[in-house]
């Protein structure tokens, strides 16, 4: 790795970090983290911060009150928000700008540019943004769940050179190290697959966060897809960040892919939610290795769901298997008209004036899930 060729990074901060105690933020681990930020702008390199805790650090407000309430919950959000960005701010000599979304304003193509375009301008301005999601407003439908994969759709949209996701240990291991004393670091991981994802497990149970290490890959697998090299790193330590800064790896590398998606290929697979479903006869399989085969209404078994033009939907097979993510030119309605009719003539003509249902330029390939 070499540090003097990023220009912009990502650097992700959990709960942990951010309250330790369930009591309010402490700047305790936070020193380093403010340090290595303040390096890292000085040597020419731009940060944008995503930072967990609002909920921990609101809690403390709350001691009487149920906290597994969604309620409540939002309350706390709302609550210690403030105190984490005041807590950040005394951190650093220079300003910074909150940032809060969710996953309804990423999957959304328009506010996601408008997004991308706030983030540009606040770096090129030398503010820091500082993201998290806004769980006071967020529902299950819009939320993106935990802070590791806003992560690494924030790297995305901001073209970022590095994804850091601080963790509670040195990195990634082929088993668990609280529980096997044998347990061994893997210092670099070029390709992620389900071997990668056995090694992670599920979340961690009792902390103050909402992921585990398995969030953390599916971040890294979002983010070196976008060629973005990502690390998962110990954030307790200070010794991490002063070998990031040598230039060394102090935990885990996962590597970016040499050829990444292009930018809204990989908005539409990683970020956008798709809002039906087309069901398409297996032939059109064959179809997606081709640059003039179109998908048509007489391949389609069955429409699901309601999308209007311009949404995200996901084309399969009957028997589940997902072909693509695609931007639709029909909305679900028309759609289910042209593909419900007799007339294969009518069908065919009807699709020749108004256009392919959907097109090349706007298609995620899906044969790796």
């Amino acid at each position: 790795m070499s540090r003097s060729n990023w220009k912009r990074i990502v650097i992700k901060v959990g709960s942990a970090l951010i309250s330790p105690n369930k009591k309010g933020c402490s700047s305790h681990y936070l020193l380093s983290i403010a340090q290595f930020i303040v390096k890292c702008r000085a040597a020419g390199t731009q940060v944008v911060l995503v930072s967990s805790g609002s909920v921990a650090a609101g809690s403390q407000l709350f001691p009487e009150q149920e906290k597994t309430d969604i309620a409540v919950k939002k309350a706390m959000a709302a609550a210690g928000q403030t105190e984490m960005m005041s807590t950040w701010d005394r951190l650093f000599d220079f300003p910074s700008a909150q940032i809060l979304l969710t996953h309804g304003d990423l999957r959304d193509r328009e506010r996601y540019v408008s997004i991308r375009e706030t983030i540009f301008c606040l770096l090129d301005n030398g503010v820091l943004p500082i993201v998290n999601e806004n769980d006071t407003v967020t529902t299950d439908k819009l939320k993106v769940g935990d802070n590791d994969n806003l992560s690494a759709m924030v790297a995305a949209a901001a073209d970022a050179d590095a994804l850091i996701i601080c963790s509670d240990i040195d990195g990634l291991y082929n088993k668990n190290p609280h529980e096997h004393d044998d347990a061994k670091l893997l210092s670099w991981v070029e390709h992620i697959d389900e071997s990668i994802y056995a090694m992670a497990g599920g979340a961690v149970k009792g902390g103050v966060g909402t992921g585990g290490m398995r969030t953390k890959i599916e971040a890294a697998e979002k983010a070196v897809s976008h060629g973005i090299d990502t690390f998962i790193i110990n954030g307790f330590t200070e010794l991490s960040f002063n070998m990031l800064l040598e230039g060394k790896n102090p935990g885990t590398h996962f590597q970016a892919h040499e050829t990444p998606m292009q930018e809204n290929i990989h908005w539409m697979r990683h970020t956008s939610n798709a809002q039906g479903e087309v069901i398409v006869e297996s032939n059109f399989a064959a179809s997606l290795e081709s640059d003039t085969d179109q998908l048509t209404s007489s391949e389609i078994i069955e429409v699901k769901g309601e999308f209007s033009v311009g949404d995200t939907i996901l084309v399969r097979k009957d028997d589940g298997t997902k072909l693509v993510k695609a931007k639709s030119n029909y909305s679900s309605c028309l759609l289910n008209f042209i593909a419900k009719q007799d007339n294969e003539d009518f069908a065919t003509e009807f699709e020749q004036k108004t256009g392919p249902i959907i097109s090349n330029q706007n298609i995620a390939n899906l044969e790796k899930e």
